[in-house]
């Protein structure tokens, strides 16, 4: 098991002198929950003041702090974000202009393909999910809003790879080395940058039961006005109703709802005739 990537050190002082207003060790827990959000499994004490060069002792006085404030929780030795988070990230979403807009649309897509949509963002070299559309069915098998995925094995992951970070596949793949969490999960880095190169030429990326046995996922890109991609929108299913065979028919009906959010927010590009044969023929 690959160990966690160490958290890029504090920024440097910035010219107007506001750092010496910063308090150290406020610092050290801002720092201490986006290394635990890395860690859904949860994460020791002694394996964050390592990776972040903190004291023990520090570490152990905010982690007792930040589980007084609910912001984190200690369950068998292994510190978790706390529920409070979710509070205050849903808070925080809910002011996004592309979560308003995405809603109606992701409502749209779980009605046409009967199974849960999502839209992701990216995040610190991860996909940020921002909003979830539960599917009807009670066996549902999607990520919660909040939920970090990793690049190389999900479909939204995959999407910011291709479209966002193509040039830097091989230095994320360095500072944080992929985890195989299926038999099918890619982890080389020439297959992760042809997987890549694949997503970017159909228009859409694929989660062949990489991240959960059992689960296919399908996603597409979200463009900005200037043509930067800033988002990804996916359906999650189980490969009993999503077999290969539906590729082709939710590839199109989730490219046509990630076609529409982004001429709301404001990209004038559509996929063109010679695309949408490509999506044919790659489906």
């Amino acid at each position: 098991m690959p160990s966690p990537p160490t958290l890029r050190p504090p920024p440097a002082a910035d010219p107007l002198g506001s750092e010496r207003y910063v308090i150290p060790n406020l610092r050290n827990a801002c720092r201490i929950l986006k290394l635990m959000a890395r860690h859904p499994n949860g994460i020791k004490a002694a394996d964050l003041a390592r990776d972040l060069r903190i004291p023990v002792t520090t570490t152990l006085r905010i982690m007792t702090t930040l589980c007084l404030e609910e912001l984190a929780r200690k369950v068998e030795g292994r510190f978790e974000l706390g529920p409070i988070l979710i509070q205050l990230g849903n808070t925080a979403l809910a002011g996004t202009e592309i979560r308003e807009l995405a809603q109606p649309l992701l409502l749209r897509l779980t009605e046409t393909t009967d199974e849960t949509s999502h839209l992701a963002i990216p995040c610190d070299d991860r996909a940020l999910i921002v909003a979830v559309q539960d599917s009807p069915h009670p066996l549902r098998a999607a990520s919660r809003p909040g939920f970090l995925a990793e690049l190389h094995c999900s479909s939204t992951g995959k999407v910011f790879l291709a479209y966002l970070h193509r040039a830097r596949i091989a230095e994320i793949i360095a500072a944080s080395p992929p985890t195989a969490r299926t038999p099918l999960t890619l982890t080389k880095l020439n297959d992760i940058k042809k997987e890549a190169d694949l997503t970017r030429k159909r228009g859409y990326s694929l989660d062949n039961e990489e991240f959960n046995p059992g689960v296919r996922c399908l996603a597409a890109p979200v463009f900005a006005s200037d043509g930067t991609v800033v988002a990804a929108i996916g359906i999650t299913a189980a490969t009993v109703r999503f077999p290969k065979e539906r590729i082709p028919e939710m590839a199109a009906k989730v490219r046509t709802v990630a076609t529409e959010l982004s001429r709301l927010m404001g990209f004038s590009d559509p996929a063109s005739p010679r695309e949408e044969r490509q999506l044919k023929v790659a489906g």
